[in-house]
């Protein structure tokens, strides 16, 4: 029992540093993200968006750059630009660059993992988008795209062009408040999943003996996960996306997974396809079949799916040719103080202060809003019953771990 009690406290500050590690990293993201969200309008991507095309392709990707990095997010958002007129490859090079080439998914692999990863991450994204532009090209599905689209119709969602200049907007309280409640939702958005994500890393830190990871992904553990075979990085990366698809959490809190894989020695493949899968899991496909029908959301799931596998091993084999491969476990992200003063603890008080200050103006814009009358629309992430049911289990766990080490004592 005592042991038990000693590596659930383990397990809950692991969680915790793991979380303090990453903050700024997260805010300062979702403060970019906001900004741009609030300044560059949304209706002009989809009015550029309409034939595929070089053109269109670059601008979906360039849009999705500049958007949030929840996965269910850019769902919704991908699934307004198609039902407004966007071709099929842009909508998805929007969807792929939403989750993959944001710059705070970036800042935190970086945290967690390597700068090989952060190459992997961006040019792997690039990758994917010009892979799933030649599966869709080479597959033409033009007929079922047809059916889809009848089957979305062409309602309008009542979000006008956001009139105003952006050096107007953010000279201007309601500019800031606009930049505040963005902030606000892009953590609403999140938080559930990155809960979940840091507290199973904790937990598996803790739990998990080296003996799992070798059996789950082949040729992880022992003198060959320095250099594994062909097979064994193929097999890698064909597990990645099952270990996703099971604990279904959004690509931000996939990331410290992702790093206690490497720790474990699976190859840069498997933990890239592990990172890459946050649009294959269950819940992405059961929303996708919401809005499209099984037939589509499961064509989406086999090019996504194809893709990933395919993209990972090209970019293992890429950097290992450059003699720029990461060798697995070099790092070990437990056996960091994650606690400890250096530049990412005045960051984060930096960042909190900013935190701190966006929190009130959107609380002062739900004001005035109240006030006058006016009700924002927001985009909230609930994530289901399931997903609320295990972040409250989450919390309980932490808080619990959090006391172990008094019982204990």
């Amino acid at each position: 029992m005592t042991d038990f009690l000693e590596r659930w406290h383990e397990a809950a500050m692991t969680s915790a540093g793991f979380f303090w590690m990453a903050f700024w990293a997260f805010a300062i993201g979702y403060l970019i993200s906001s900004l741009i969200q609030v300044l560059v309008t949304e209706e002009r991507m989809k009015r550029t968006m309409g034939e595929t095309g070089p053109k269109s392709v670059a601008l979906g990707t360039f849009f999705g750059f500049i958007s949030s990095s929840c996965s269910f997010a850019a769902l919704a958002t991908t699934r307004a630009l198609f039902q407004k007129g966007a071709g099929l490859i842009p909508s998805l090079a929007f969807l792929l660059a939403s989750t993959n080439l944001v710059i705070e998914l970036g800042i935190v692999i970086a945290v967690f993992l390597s700068w090989q990863f952060v190459v992997g991450e961006y040019v792997g994204g690039f990758l994917l988008i010009l892979f799933a532009w030649l599966f869709v090209k080479v597959t033409r599905p033009w007929r079922m795209v047809e059916k889809v689209r009848e089957r979305l119709g062409s309602d309008d969602d009542g979000d006008g062009d956001q009139a105003g200049d952006w050096k107007e907007k953010i000279r201007t309280m309601a500019g800031w408040q606009a930049i505040g409640r963005k902030y606000v939702m892009e953590w609403q958005m999140v938080w559930r999943d990155v809960l979940i994500g840091f507290t199973v890393a904790g937990i598996i830190a803790a739990f998990v003996p080296d003996s799992f990871f070798e059996a789950l992904f082949i040729g992880s553990g022992g003198d060959n996960a320095s250099n594994p075979g062909f097979w064994a990085v193929l097999f890698q990366t064909l597990v990645g996306p099952f270990a996703a698809f099971l604990t279904f959490i959004g690509s931000m809190g996939n990331i410290p997974l992702a790093a206690l894989l490497f720790d474990h020695g699976v190859s840069f493949a498997g933990v890239m396809a592990f990172i890459f899968s946050d649009l294959v899991v269950l819940p992405v496909l059961r929303i996708n079949a919401t809005y499209y029908g099984w037939k589509m959301a499961l064509y989406i799931l086999v090019t996504l799916l194809c893709g990933l596998v395919v993209v990972s091993v090209l970019m293992h084999y890429g950097l290992l040719a450059l003699y720029m491969l990461p060798e697995p476990g070099a790092v070990k992200i437990t056996d960091r103080d994650h606690f400890q003063i250096n530049y990412g603890f005045w960051l984060n008080l930096l960042f909190i202060a900013v935190t701190v200050g966006l929190a009130w103006l959107w609380r002062r814009d739900r004001k005035d809003s109240d006030h006058e009358g006016h009700h924002h629309h927001h985009h909230h992430h609930s994530g289901g019953p399931i997903i609320k049911t295990v972040s409250i289990i989450a919390m309980i766990w932490l808080a619990g771990g959090f006391v172990a080490a008094g019982w204990v004592g």
